[in-house]
């Protein structure tokens, strides 16, 4: 049966605002050209968006060419405010941003281990109504919010986990009671940071990879078909308690020491460094893991050999102790992600986090040889472009997507 008239303008006006949500700023004519409407259906829903206070004029096109200009409408950026936070074990990290994701406001603090869980909770709210106040904000429609630990698929809460601070499940109740108006959602981090890649990073061509997150931690997020997995449980991607050789145990229900966690966390990674005679890491960046400034000094020194050295074909100079220890570490990462490639069959793993990135293509070729003799699977490896920022994107990301449904969603009736 034909649409009703009513159906058929909602089903227009849904397909000129996600047409305004990927490709920014249009004129009518594009809308027309883009939807395939004819030119006075879409002069009905200009109006109609215009009216309903979702689009509105930002500018003209046309300047080069003689003429009335035309008018590029766009999404009222200001119709909602959003706020991304990325929560640590040692910190937390916020950013506000208007509807079409333009950030107004960033902001982070050190939160100490023995600090309280009350005062905790506290410092994170405070920085986020801070920021909120910086941005110009008068309300939050929207948080999102990455952190460490499982997600319950049935409640979208975070999980008790042990090894995490109790203030991280504090924090989002908190939150929810702070800003009444605001629609309060959380993530793991691993997972935003998968999606930041694949929208905005290294993996916009790949609907299927797995991202391995090396931070502070490890971890993993799994990308299949378009889209995220998450699991029974909420748990898919915690490598870190991965049975590994090379540990001096077994990882338990508790305690992800002995697996993975034990081959490629940040502590482990600066005792392999040390071990090849590194570090410290020259100009430490605050907040960030010991293990990422030793791998990124280790590239930089690594390179510096291979031109003193003249291997001008890109191989490193025999015996420098910074392509030694990356060897090694290569090695370790190698080990998980070889598990994950013969499960998973990925095509495709991006070494994330703050190390991944540290790391770059030259941590990243290294990975791939050894993946080639592991696995009988051809997997491309590839560093990531975001690192660390990706949990923010992802979580501005995921509270864009959601304020921008719940915004349009009258739209669709």
């Amino acid at each position: 049966m034909p649409a009703s008239p009513s159906t058929a303008r909602a089903i227009n006006d849904r397909l000129a605002l996600r047409l305004l949500q990927d490709e920014g700023p249009l004129t009518a004519g594009q809308l027309k050209q883009l939807t395939g409407l004819s030119r006075p259906t879409v002069a009905d829903l200009v109006e109609r968006l215009t009216a309903a206070g979702l689009i509105e004029v930002v500018g003209e096109a046309g300047e080069q060419r003689r003429g009335p200009n035309a008018r590029l409408y766009g999404i009222v950026a200001g119709r909602a405010h959003l706020a991304a936070l990325d929560v640590r074990t040692e910190g937390v990290a916020v950013l506000v941003s208007d509807l079409v994701g333009r950030v107004l406001a960033e902001a982070s603090v050190p939160i100490g281990g023995d600090i309280g869980t009350g005062p905790a909770v506290e410092q994170a709210v405070t920085l986020v109504e801070r920021a909120v106040k910086e941005a110009g904000a008068d309300r939050l429609h929207t948080v999102g919010i990455g952190a460490p630990g499982l997600i319950d698929p049935a409640s979208g809460e975070l999980r008790d986990s042990s090894g995490l601070p109790a203030w991280h499940r504090r924090l989002v109740a908190a939150l929810q009671e702070r800003l009444p108006a605001a629609r309060v959602t959380v993530e793991n981090e691993t997972n935003l940071a998968a999606l930041a890649e694949q929208r905005e990073g290294v993996a916009q061509d790949r609907d299927t990879f797995v991202l391995l997150w090396l931070g502070h931690g490890t971890g993993a997020a799994v990308v299949l078909d378009g889209a995220l997995r998450r699991g029974a449980s909420g748990g898919t991607g915690e490598i870190g308690f991965l049975p590994v050789p090379g540990t001096t145990g077994l990882p338990s229900a508790t305690d992800c020491e002995g697996g993975f966690h034990s081959l490629a966390g940040s502590a482990a990674v600066a005792a392999l460094a040390r071990e090849h005679g590194l570090g410290p890491a020259p100009d430490p960046v605050p907040g960030e893991p010991e293990a990422a400034g030793l791998v990124r000094a280790a590239v930089a020194q690594a390179a510096v050999a291979r031109v003193d050295a003249g291997a001008g074909d890109g191989r490193d100079a025999p015996g420098s102790a910074s392509a030694r220890f990356l060897d090694s570490l290569a090695d370790r990462l190698a080990i998980g992600a070889a598990s994950v490639v013969a499960v998973l069959d990925p095509g495709c793993v991006v070494l994330g986090g703050e190390v991944g990135r540290a790391g770059g293509e030259t941590l990243a070729v290294r990975v791939t040889e050894r993946l080639r003799r592991m696995a009988p699977l051809p997997t491309q490896v590839r560093p990531s472009a975001l690192g660390g920022a990706a949990v923010l994107r992802g979580a501005l990301l995921t509270a864009r997507e959601s304020a921008q449904a719940e915004l349009f969603a009258g739209r669709d009736s």
